[in-house]
């Protein structure tokens, strides 16, 4: 059986016992939370958050890119959040690389280099803060003002903010 066919029959399972209003696609909490696509990153335990409090953004590293400007212009202007964390995380695979490297292994594998930033980076906190301050100079999103960002350790499940120059 494949993964995909596993997934499909949870589904098949879940259609009869689950509770709670689908009807709205707008979160209950006004927040959406971008984090890294990475297994051991479970966002929903990690905030107790219940389905249709938040929207749940992940790609490789949580970092700010284009889709993720169109997705939370979409989720703010849309469908009312207010409010955007950022969780990158400790040990994360894009601290282990540079753009150019992985660049050079896909060109190596596949003749062509991709036009896209890898957005590798070397220190978490860093990371963090620069996709807080690509947030916050957005002209697509309307609510910049409650923007915080923070690094999870996936060895102890802490949660450490991380400030932006100038912040307390």
């Amino acid at each position: 059986m494949t993964a995909i066919d596993e997934l499909l029959e949870r589904n098949a399972a879940l259609v009869d016992r689950t509770r709670g209003d689908r009807s709205s696609a707008s979160p209950s909490l006004h927040i959406a939370v971008l984090t890294c696509m990475d297994a051991r990153i479970r966002v929903f335990e990690l905030f107790g958050l219940q389905q249709g409090e938040a929207h749940v953004l992940r790609n490789g590293g949580g970092v700010v890119t284009d889709d993720v400007i169109r997705s939370l212009a979409l989720s703010q202007r849309k469908l009312g959040t207010r409010e955007i964390m950022v969780v990158q995380h400790t040990s994360c695979g894009l601290s282990m690389t540079t753009d150019d490297e992985f660049k050079d292994e896909l060109e190596a594998d596949t003749g062509l280099r991709p036009t896209w930033a890898v957005e590798a980076f070397r220190e978490v906190k860093d990371s963090v803060r620069t996709s807080m301050a690509r947030l916050r100079h957005s002209v697509f999103l309307p609510y910049t003002d409650n923007i915080r960002g923070f690094v999870y350790d996936v060895h102890n499940g802490a949660l450490h903010e991380v400030l932006s120059p100038g912040q307390g």
